[in-house]
């Protein structure tokens, strides 16, 4: 992820890290999705690393780190693999992980774009048809950080926890 500041954003967290994942790819020019997708051996140890350094200290300080996505099913090639990477990149960070079918997220007031929510800033995430991340805006008006903060929790309420979901 090369979202410029995401690291002094995530590091300014005092209470809330919320993320909503919304989309079916993310693949862009993921090399171990490739590399995984081929059914190849890929290591993903200094990714994990990274990921560790900015959620770890957060944990520590008692931020709330959780991370909801709404997936279609049966699930795309790209969400099988981020379930299987799951429990190495964000469980074992501290992340609480949990999924929603989308069949399951109609009635859900959502916004447009994928989020990371951040105390009382928003940083929307933009991505490209075939899941190429290609800007980001951070958005610190209440009614929007609000809104997603409804959103999040709506989406948090109906998923089901990372332990006992099964992609299908």
């Amino acid at each position: 992820m090369s979202i410029p500041g995401f690291e002094a954003l995530m590091g300014s967290a005092q209470h809330r890290a919320l993320h909503l994942e919304m989309r079916d790819t993310y693949a862009g020019t993921d090399a171990s999705f490739a590399d995984w997708l081929a059914g190849r051996p890929f290591d993903d140890s200094d990714l994990d690393a990274w990921w560790h350094s900015i959620i770890g200290p957060l944990v520590e300080r008692g931020v709330d780190v959780r991370r909801a996505r709404i997936v279609s099913e049966p699930v795309t090639d790209y969400i099988r693999y981020e379930y299987e990477i799951t429990r190495a990149a964000s469980l074992a960070a501290g992340e609480r992980v949990r999924w929603l079918p989308r069949q399951q997220a109609s009635d859900l007031r959502l916004p447009g774009n994928d989020f990371w929510l951040v105390d009382d800033q928003a940083l929307f995430n933009f991505f490209s048809g075939d899941g190429k991340w290609t800007d980001s805006e951070i958005v610190t008006d209440p009614v929007i950080v609000t809104f997603c903060a409804s959103s999040f929790e709506s989406v948090w309420g109906r998923a089901i926890d990372h332990e006992d979901y099964r992609p299908r």
